[in-house]
């Protein structure tokens, strides 16, 4: 019998048949890398902590972080205690992978760097989902917040506090802007249930996401999935059944504070019970062009310590200090399970009704997801997925002793489920399933606009759906430009720009004039809070990795603070003063669109020497429901956005609709790297593949 076939639609998206699951598996993992040869080596050593050995010293602080957070040993863990069938799919995806990678010619970018690919491990794939979500926790936040409370106490209440009450009650993180929803039979136009959505990530050139139809006998999903990873887990059409999901912004990682110190006989850790021996080895990080690295990696009965070091013999690290130099620990649930969610990746695949995705999901550990399920029959569901550990309250806030037992987790929470009867909504923001899980959710902005979108049409369909993901309604402006009325001593250009933006319709569109200088006027409002007395030190270097630069960005912080400085400000900051320079700042700027500032710079980690990636202007901002999400450090140039569309289609899948922000294969130059880029900058869609693919049985979606 024929290992498969593959068949391609006029963009590129590989149709996928072969006779049984492990065979369909080693067949994506194939193509996959035969499109992302380049991108696929990039996970593998970014898994590892071998980028420097291949990229140079650039990535010398992420490879000391991925040996220090034992990614690679993590993967391992969790592939020994897979289920025999989901650990043979998931090593068949990597020996698709290393037949990809033999065919050849494979990417250009081997011969630029002088490289050759490697060989993928069974256990490559969990490592490259780990990577991926590895930052998608709370950690970021929690250090965060430790370091306002360490250098900046003055600055708690005002960054980490209570919101004033007259502001939406939300903690607006860094990492924000996925959207789904989902409309029951009773809503629809065609009879039949949609799922539809938007994962915002930070884009990656190529991105993360791809496209894939999957077919054997047992059953024939479309999907959008990860590179590097068997299956299309996050977002799928199964024929009788669709999902998609947002990230829950569940608090699923904890830090602890530790106190080591150095014997003759290796490390020991401070435990309620006194000091025990922990867990230590070196490592040695090769660097291209460079003096190699030793890194020493230690893990306590938490979890391994990835800041900060231990310090001679005799010297008791975590007492006093500040930032880096004080050992923290992060507590991971993959790493304490040894379980990395892939068995539920194979569960999907098979489900039929929305019920047998909500069994699937059972067995998800994270990131904690908002589910949306539909199926044909009609039922319509929403639930969360994965583990959430039950711990003192405290452990949310930031680091917490590890030797002290209070901050001990006791077990994992528990998810509801609900029937959808009309639609559901799920932006990343506390619903009554996200909030008892976390803390840090994002602005209720963009679901209450989708709920008005929606409800503008008493029977939607695929058409309606699509255009809600491009909406650019900003309502943050909507809020805080009616405190320029009755700004005086204005320039004359200042209260001309003053009346055109109380009449402006408040939208991030590309070509508006006005939304660039709306956003030159929230610029200066957060220059001028960021210059505060009680802020000091925040906008200096953090002493952590760089990698945490997002996270410990003072400019942004104060963004998505914005409105509750302007209603309730810090001492030192006069709103009306500062309203009014501002809007003299956004009069006097260059005549500019909105679109000339606010430019895609997707992440690009090529060959050394490698230009940069083109920068295109778009639409959106953070907390439009197209939430192209700027970078105040930047300049308003953004990084996240919509990493996928889709649209589902219970009636008929054939109608549903997808699009990624650059295309399907890996290398600049290629057929399909970019041609999907003017579909998902003008909101466009491209239709499902829906080709006959069968060599023999196989089941029918439409049954």
């Amino acid at each position: 019998m024929s290992e498969g076939t593959v068949r391609r639609d006029p963009w590129g998206v590989p149709q996928l048949w072969a006779p049984d699951v492990i065979a369909l598996s080693r067949l994506q993992g194939r193509v996959c890398a035969t499109d992302r040869a380049w991108q696929l080596e990039v996970q593998r050593w970014r898994s590892e902590g071998r980028l420097a050995e291949h990229l140079g010293p650039a990535w010398v602080e992420w490879d000391v972080f991925a040996r220090r957070a034992r990614i690679a040993d993590t993967a391992r863990r969790c592939f020994d205690r897979l289920d025999p069938e989901t650990a043979q799919w998931v090593a068949a995806y990597a020996d698709g992978v290393n037949a990809g990678l033999a065919e050849g010619p494979g990417a250009p970018e081997f011969e630029v760097a002088a490289l050759a690919a490697g060989t993928w491990d069974p256990w490559t794939p969990i490592g490259v989902l780990l990577t991926q979500h590895l930052l998608f926790g709370t950690l970021g936040d929690k250090l965060w917040r430790d370091r306002v409370r360490r250098e900046a106490p003055r600055a708690w209440d005002l960054l980490c506090g209570p919101r004033h009450p007259t502001v939406a009650e939300w903690d607006g993180v860094a990492a924000s802007g996925s959207n789904a929803w989902a409309v029951a039979p009773t809503r629809s136009a065609t009879g039949h249930p949609f799922v539809a959505g938007d994962p915002h990530r930070s884009l990656e050139l190529p991105g993360v996401y791809l496209q894939v139809r999957l077919a054997c006998p047992e059953f024939d999903v479309v999907g959008i999935a990860f590179a590097g990873v068997p299956g299309t887990p996050h977002f799928a059409h199964a024929g009788a059944v669709a999902w998609g999901i947002t990230n829950a912004m569940s608090d699923c990682h904890d830090v602890f504070e530790e106190e080591l110190r150095r014997t003759p006989g290796g490390v020991e850790s401070r435990e309620p019970h006194g000091w025990s021996p922990a867990r230590s080895h070196h490592e040695v990080v090769l660097v291209r062009g460079a003096a190699a690295v030793d890194v020493e990696v230690v893990e306590t009965d938490r979890g391994p310590v990835v800041v900060g070091d231990v310090g001679g013999v005799g010297d008791v690290g975590g007492v006093g200090g500040v930032g880096a130099a004080r050992p923290l620990s992060v507590r991971m649930v993959p790493r304490v399970e040894g379980d990395a969610g892939l068995a539920t990746s194979l569960a999907l695949l098979r489900a039929r009704s929305a019920h047998e995705v909500r069994e699937a999901w059972r067995g998800w550990v994270e990131p904690v997801n908002a589910v949306l399920t539909a199926d044909r029959a009609g039922t319509v569901l929403e639930f969360t997925a994965g583990l959430v550990p039950e711990r003192d309250d405290a452990n949310r806030e930031g680091p917490v002793p590890g030797w002290d037992p209070q901050h001990s987790w006791t077990g994992y929470h528990d998810h509801e489920v609900s029937e959808v009867d009309d639609v559901a909504v799920h932006a990343n923001h506390a619903t009554r399933h996200t909030a008892p899980l976390g803390r840090d959710f994002a602005s209720p902005d963009r679901a209450h606009r989708i709920a008005e979108l929606l409800a503008a049409a008493p029977r939607l369909d695929a058409d309606a759906l699509q255009r809600i993901h491009t909406d650019t309604l900003h309502a943050p402006a909507r809020r805080i430009l009616p405190r320029l009325e009755g700004l005086t001593g204005l320039s004359v250009p200042a209260a001309a720009l003053r009346d055109q933006l109380l009449a402006w319709d408040c939208r991030m569109d590309s070509d508006s004039a006005l939304a660039h200088r709306y956003a030159v006027l929230r610029a200066a409002l957060v220059a001028a809070l960021c210059r505060v007395d009680a802020f000091a030190g925040l906008a200096a270097g953090s002493g952590l990795p760089r990698l945490f630069d997002p996270w410990m960005s003072l400019a942004l912080r104060v963004w998505v603070r914005l409105e509750s400085f302007l209603a309730q400000p810090p001492e030192g900051f006069d709103v009306t003063a500062e309203l009014a320079s501002a809007l003299e700042t956004a009069a006097a700027a260059p005549g500019a669109v909105w679109g000339d500032r606010h430019r895609l710079a997707p992440l690009r980690t090529g060959p050394p020497g490698e230009l940069a990636p083109q920068r295109v202007g778009a639409s959106g901002d953070r907390d439009c429901v197209l939430a192209t999400s700027s970078l105040p450090d930047s300049g308003d140039l953004f990084v996240q956005a919509p990493a996928a569309r889709y649209v589902w289609d219970l009636a008929d899948r054939s109608a549903s609709r997808w699009v990624v922000p650059h295309g399907t294969t890996g290398s600049a130059g290629t057929e399909h790297a970019v041609d999907q880029q003017p579909l998902w900058l003008q909101g466009d869609l491209a239709p499902v593949p829906d080709d006959d693919l069968s060599e023999g049985p196989c089941l029918d979606w439409r049954a």
